[in-house]
C-alpha cells in the first residue's frame, strides 16, 4: 500500500492533480464560514445543532437543507450545488424531448458547450427563486423557536432579501465554477466530489453524537445499538462496493481475429455491462428534485402558518414514495442516455464480432437493450433500498436521523461511488505509467465478475 502511494506521488502530473483537487476542496470547506449578509451565523449554527430531535415540519426542512449544503446553513453556500444539479436534470430531459436541443447536443464539443451555457444561465435563475424562498423561510422562522433571531437586528426585510439573494446566488455560482475547476485541473468529477466532501464533513458530528449519547449523561444509545450500527455500516459498505463494481458479462464471439501474422477463429470474449450503470446520479437527481417541495411548502408554511411541509419531510410516507419513484425513473433515464444499444450493436458488427445465437444488427441491439433493462431494474431497486434504509434504521432503532444517514444509505452510496471513481482514475494513470494499481494480484480493480 505504501509502495503504491509512493508511486502515486512520484508521477508529476498525477501528483499535481491530487494537490489541485485537495486545495479546491479546502476552498469549498472554507466557504462554510463566510456568513450570509444579514444573518447571525453563530445563532443559525447553534439552532441547527439543537433542533435535530425536533419533530416540527419547519425544523425538518431546515435540517434537510443543512444536509444538502454539507452543514453550511447560514453561509453563502447554504443552497449548495443542488440548483446546478436541478438545472442539469431539466436540460437532460429537454435534450431527450426537444428536437432543437437534441440537434445541438449532437454537434459535438460545440453543442455540449452551448448546452452547458444554457445550464449555467438556468442555474442562476433557479438560485434566485430558491434564494427568495430561503430568505422568506429565515424571516418567518426568526424568533419563532424560543426567541431565536436569525436576522441581525436593525436590518430591514428589503435589505435582507436583496443581500441574501445576491449572496446565495453568488455562492452557488462559485461552487459551480469550483466544480468545473476540479474537472479541468483536478481528478474526478468536480460536482460529485463537492457533494462527497459535504457528506464527509458531517460524519464527525454524527460519530461524536453517537459517542456522547452512548457514554455521556444522556444515555440515549446503548452498546448494543452502537454495535448493530457498526455491523450494518460494514455490511452496507460491502453491498455498495459489490453493486458498484458488479457487471453482467455478455458473451461475445469474434468470427476472425488477426494477431501479427496469425489468424484466430471463433475467439470468445465478454462484454461487461454494469449493473449500476447510472452510478450515484439517480440519488443526487432525486435529492435535488425532492429539495424543491421542501423549500416550496416551507415557504407556504411561513406565509400562511400551515403545516403542509410535513407531508414532504424526510421519513414521511409521500416523501418516501416520490423519492423511490424518482430514483427508479432517473436510473432508467440516465441508463437510456448513457447506454446506446444500436451504437454498440453497430460497433460489434463492424469489429467482426457477434453474440452467439443472435443475428448481428437490430436483433443484437434488441437483445442488449433487453439485458440492460433487466439489470437496470436490479440496480434501481438496490438504489431505492439504499436510499430509504436510514429512515427505517432511525425508526426501528430509535436513533437520530443524522446518525442513521451518515452510517449508511445515500451518504454512504455517494461517498463509496465517488471514492471508487477517483481510485479508478488514479489507477488508470498508474497503469499508463506501467505501475500496478490498488488491487490485489494483478493490481487492477475489476468488476464483481471481471
Amino acid at each position: 500500500m505504501f509502495e503504491t502511494i509512493a508511486k502515486v506521488v512520484s508521477v508529476k502530473d498525477l501528483r499535481g492533480k491530487i494537490i489541485a483537487t485537495a486545495l479546491l476542496l479546502v476552498v469549498f470547506r472554507l466557504g462554510k464560514f463566510i456568513p450570509l449578509p444579514g444573518i447571525d451565523y453563530n445563532v443559525v449554527t447553534k439552532f441547527i445543532d439543537d433542533m435535530s430531535a425536533s419533530g416540527d415540519a419547519s425544523a425538518l426542512v431546515f435540517s434537510m437543507a443543512d444536509m444538502f449544503s454539507g452543514g453550511a446553513m447560514g453561509s453563502i453556500f447554504s443552497l449548495g450545488i443542488m440548483p446546478y444539479i436541478t438545472a442539469s436534470i431539466i436540460f437532460q430531459l429537454l435534450v431527450a424531448i426537444v428536437p432543437s436541443l437534441a440537434r445541438i447536443s449532437r454537434e459535438g464539443a460545440s453543442g455540449r458547450k452551448r448546452i452547458n451555457q444554457y445550464t449555467r444561465v438556468s442555474t442562476v435563475l433557479l438560485c434566485i427563486v430558491q434564494a427568495v424562498m430561503a430568505c422568506s423561510i429565515l424571516l418567518s422562522q426568526s424568533g419563532k423557536y424560543g426567541g431565536v433571531n436569525f436576522v441581525v437586528p436593525g436590518i430591514t426585510s428589503y435589505e435582507f432579501y436583496f443581500f441574501g439573494v445576491i449572496g446565495l446566488t453568488v455562492g452557488t455560482v462559485f461552487l459551480m465554477w469550483l466544480g468545473e475547476q476540479i474537472d479541468t485541473f483536478g481528478i474526478g468529477n468536480g460536482i460529485s466530489l463537492l457533494i462527497m466532501a459535504g457528506i464527509i464533513s458531517s460524519m464527525p458530528s454524527a460519530i461524536s453524537t453517537t459517542i456522547i449519547s452512548t457514554f455521556g449523561k444522556q444515555g440515549g444509545m446503548t452498546t448494543f445499538k452502537v454495535s448493530l450500527l457498526i455491523v450494518l455500516f460494514v455490511l452496507m459498505t460491502l453491498a455498495v462496493v459489490l453493486i458498484t463494481l458488479g457487471t453482467r458479462r455478455v458473451s461475445v464471439q469474434a468470427s476472425k481475429a488477426m494477431r501479427g501474422r496469425k489468424v484466430y477463429m471463433n475467439q470468445r470474449q465478454f462484454l461487461p455491462l454494469r449493473v449500476n450503470q447510472a452510478g450515484v446520479i439517480p440519488i443526487i437527481f432525486a435529492q435535488a428534485i425532492m429539495a424543491l417541495p421542501a423549500f416550496f411548502f416551507g415557504f407556504i408554511d411561513g406565509k400562511f402558518g400551515t403545516q403542509s411541509s410535513i407531508f414532504f419531510a424526510p421519513g414521511a410516507f409521500w416523501y418516501t414514495v416520490f423519492y423511490v419513484l424518482l430514483i427508479v425513473f432517473f436510473c432508467y433515464f440516465y441508463t437510456a442516455i448513457t447506454f446506446n444499444p444500436n451504437e454498440m450493436a453497430d460497433n460489434l458488427k463492424q469489429s467482426g464480432m457477434y453474440l452467439p445465437g443472435i443475428r448481428p444488427g437490430q436483433r443484437t441491439a434488441e437483445h442488449l437493450e433487453k439485458i440492460m433493462t433487466r439489470i437496470a431494474l436490479a440496480g434501481s431497486v438496490f438504489l431505492a433500498f439504499i436510499a430509504i434504509v436510514p429512515q427505517f434504521i432511525s425508526r426501528a432503532l430509535n436513533v437520530d436521523y443524522t446518525i442513521a444517514g451518515m452510517l449508511g444509505g445515500t451518504g454512504l452510496l455517494i461517498v463509496v461511488g465517488v471514492a471508487l471513481d477517483v481510485v479508478q482514475r488514479v489507477e488508470s494513470y498508474l497503469l499508463m505509467r506501467n505501475y500496478e494499481g490498488f488491487g490485489i494480484g494483478d493490481g487492477r480493480i475489476h468488476g464483481r465478475n471481471g
